[in-house]
């Protein structure tokens, strides 16, 4: 599960939240469907078909990340509401886009930590940028801390103590989370703090790309090392990205 405690220490609910209620509303059959913007720029929750239903979860979402609902009581207020919609458990469900009908895994316990550790780590990871931008006048740099993952990113491991300016090219590609389950983290700095660490302004690490293969459309992409194709995409780049959502924000009417 997403530990969130170092982030509250540097986030603003206030913060996590401008950036999750801004989101519109993508439906999608499966993540290979959406460019790594859209995931920025839009709420979604694969195979959830209907709008009103997906409205719904992100009720919930809004609700965890605005009071400090525990993954617990998120599973606990949302299954009922999943399984009343029949959004439960092993299903046969036809792909819209080639017609092929085929087993798939709706709701569980492991998709709701899913949602609930995602949406949160992303609000707060964005949240946290605007706050560094806000604040890199006073505070211009910022340091990779490591990791508090029980099973880390290789690729992750080598950024961990590395010292670069808020503007440096490295964080537009690295800046956590960028990878699912991604505990990773940063804290800014001064020139006090950290002569006071001991610390010193590094050379960002090499970057390093691989290709990835979207197996849906057969694209290839040119993705940084240690991040995943869902997250590839700068910190704060949502409002260039919000003219691209291809549903609006607005709920259902009822």
């Amino acid at each position: 599960m997403f530990d969130l405690t170092p982030l509250l220490k540097a986030v603003l609910p206030a913060d996590a939240l401008a950036f999750f209620r801004q989101k519109g509303y993508r439906i999608n059959f499966d993540l290979q469907d959406m460019r790594a913007q859209e995931n920025q720029a839009a709420f979604t929750v694969a195979k959830v078909m209907q709008l009103d239903l997906l409205a719904d979860i992100r009720t919930f979402v809004d609700a965890a990340i605005a009071d400090g609902t525990t993954l617990a009581q998120f599973r606990k207020l949302l299954t009922p509401r999943l399984q009343d919609a029949g959004w439960w458990g092993r299903k046969v469900m036809t792909d819209p886009d080639t017609g092929e009908i085929r087993p798939v895994q709706l709701g569980s316990p492991r998709r709701l930590e899913i949602i609930y550790d995602t949406n949160l780590a992303t609000a707060y990871s964005e949240g946290q940028w605007e706050r560094i931008q806000r604040g890199k006048t006073l505070f211009p740099f910022l340091e990779y801390l490591h990791t508090s993952s029980n099973h880390p990113d290789p690729t992750h491991l080598t950024y961990v103590g590395f010292v670069g300016p808020v503007d440096d090219p490295f964080w537009q590609a690295h800046m956590p989370v960028r990878k699912w389950n991604c505990k990773c983290q940063v804290v800014q700095h001064n020139q006090r703090s950290l002569d006071r660490e001991g610390l010193a302004v590094t050379q960002a690490p090499p970057e390093v790309m691989r290709q990835v293969v979207n197996r849906r459309t057969g694209e290839i992409m040119d993705v940084p090392a240690g991040v995943d194709p869902e997250f590839n995409y700068p910190p704060g780049g949502r409002r260039a990205n919000l003219d691209k959502l291809l549903q609006s924000k607005l709920p259902p009417q009822s």
